[in-house]
């Protein structure tokens, strides 16, 4: 990921004004059947690494989300984090030492999972999150201080008869608190799903930001964003997606996130089985190098859908949804109790409430996520308020839909040109 101002965000999201025409279905550029594996198709099921738990804290997620896309983080958000993360701290603390504690389910998996991939040779195993708003693929490294390191797993090059040092190349990404991820760059093997790359990019961690240090179940991040965002300096580096591509039955990668459940990404391939009806195709703007697509209106449970253009990015490495304020703000009249919270970092209410489904569209198609799914978690692991899935994009400068909303449909990313985004509609678990 690269870091933009707000200003220059807003000009190019603006500039990303493309309509609600749809192109045609992709036809020979897509390769559609039932199988999984073969020469240029692989499936990558996602996982849960073991002994990795992840302690849901709403104010945490939206303040990543703030410094992934350096938007300027607001004091009060990180007083909300402080709080969240004290109050887990101290039920965890009462577990410890009582043996016992209020049966509140405070490990939410929908935040925690992963996908096994191997690094050089003999191949090395971690752990990395599949991140399409980014492009960067760096890892956890022997080269990571150890005080860095809190169980994640790493790449050590020197073990690696594969790896060769990109002399003189380095990456670096800022994010919106100041501080920094940044290292070195090697090529080696690399493996996922079956689908090797002889000679990827990996940029090892010389440093990690606070952020990433805290998050024990993640060991990296493979950006499948556009490779005109990649950080490598002076020659930026293709991802895997795009060296891949030539290696694939057709140049795409399927998406299908599960609430609550681990899901699966196709590449190379659509699998007709995981989706019904037809999918539609909407144009992606790909600068600054974001899976960026217009949807074609919004409307909030039983209501009028109001067909008006938003434009956002579609990020399997954000956990919510953010919505400009005015969307938010009417979905949450129609939730009992509901508040901005500035305790808590963002709309909380009890989580006993009623909540509405919210409808999105892409083109003339309709998407409808659950209830269930905007009732993202409890705020703490004793409180009896519970954290929105949706939230307000204001003050991080883009529309992002993120895991919340890419769970309720089946997504395909394809990579010809133009590039285009598909949605199609899926049995839903709720």
């Amino acid at each position: 990921m690269v870091v933009i101002t707000n200003i220059l965000l807003a000009s190019l999201l603006a500039a990303a004004g493309l309509g609600s025409a749809l192109p045609p279905r992709v036809g020979t550029t897509v390769i559609e059947s039932n199988g999984i594996h073969g020469a240029g198709k692989t499936t990558l099921k996602q996982a849960r690494k073991p002994g990795a738990h992840t302690y849901f804290n709403g104010a945490r997620a939206i303040y990543r989300t703030y410094l992934k896309y350096g938007a300027p983080v607001p004091e009060d958000l990180l007083k909300a984090v402080a709080k969240i993360d004290g109050e887990n701290e101290a039920f965890l603390k009462q577990k410890r030492t009582t043996g016992s504690a209020a049966a509140v389910p405070i490990d939410v998996i929908d935040i925690a999972y992963v996908t096994p991939v191997t690094i050089g040779t003999p191949p090395q195993t971690l752990n990395l999150d599949l991140d399409t708003g980014s492009s960067d693929l760096w890892v956890f490294s022997s080269l990571t201080p150890a005080n860095q390191v809190q169980g994640q797993e790493i790449y050590t090059p020197a073990k690696s008869t594969t790896a060769k040092l990109l002399n003189d190349h380095t990456w670096s990404i800022t994010y919106g608190d100041g501080s920094a991820s940044r290292g070195t760059v090697y090529t080696d093997n690399f493996t996922i799903g079956g689908l090797e790359v002889p000679s990827q990019a990996v940029q090892t961690a010389n440093q990690v930001s606070t952020g990433f240090t805290t998050e024990a179940h993640i060991d990296g991040l493979v950006g499948l964003g556009f490779s005109t965002l990649n950080t490598v300096s002076p020659s930026s580096q293709l991802t895997f997606f795009d060296n891949a591509k030539s290696k694939l039955d057709a140049p795409v990668f399927a998406v299908d996130l599960k609430y609550k459940a681990t899901g699966t990404y196709d590449f190379g391939f659509i699998d007709k089985a995981k989706y019904t009806g037809e999918i539609t195709y909407t144009p992606v703007n790909n600068k600054p190098g974001y899976w960026t697509f217009t949807s074609s209106g919004w409307g909030v449970g039983a209501g009028n859908f109001t067909e008006t253009p938003v434009t956002g990015i579609a990020d399997t490495g954000t956990t919510l949804l953010y919505l400009p304020t005015a969307i938010v703000t009417a979905y949450y009249r129609q939730v009992s109790g509901a508040t901005n919270s500035r305790s808590y970092g963002g709309y909380v209410f009890p989580c006993t409430a009623t909540l509405p489904p919210f409808t999105f569209g892409i083109g003339p198609t309709k998407f409808v996520i659950p209830a269930s799914y905007i009732n993202y978690a409890r705020v703490s692991a004793t409180s009896s308020q519970c954290f929105g899935g949706i939230q307000s994009s204001s003050s991080i400068g883009i529309n992002i839909f993120g895991d919340v909303a890419l769970k309720a449909a089946f997504v395909v990313f394809n990579g010809a040109e133009p590039p285009t985004i598909g949605w199609a509609a899926k049995p839903l678990v709720t």
